[in-house]
């Protein structure tokens, strides 16, 4: 297992898009070294002859069926988008 630093803590930041003081980033560091340590020790558990936890509780959750159906009108849809243009709702550019 990789040590983690402040400089990964900076990597991580950025790809997350996200900006933090030097305590903060103790902080960060501290709680994912602990977070780290704890997925290792799950490592070491005796898992050997259990099945797969699928669901937490006795009771399946029926899953529906991947139906296309029109859920809101486009005219309406329209009508309340802050920019629209034609049939389409326009947004900002993404940097």
């Amino acid at each position: 297992m990789s040590k983690l630093s402040t400089e990964k803590i900076d990597e991580l930041a950025t790809l997350a898009r996200l900006g933090f003081g030097n305590e903060e980033k103790k902080n960060i560091l501290k709680d994912l070294e602990q977070i780290l340590n704890f997925c290792q020790k799950l490592t070491k558990v005796d898992t050997e002859g259990l099945e797969p936890l699928i669901y937490l509780n006795e009771n399946e959750h029926p899953i529906r069926k991947d139906i296309a159906e029109i859920s809101l009108d486009k005219s309406k849809m329209l009508k309340n988008a802050p920019m629209a243009d034609s049939d389409y709702v326009k947004v900002p550019k993404v940097k």
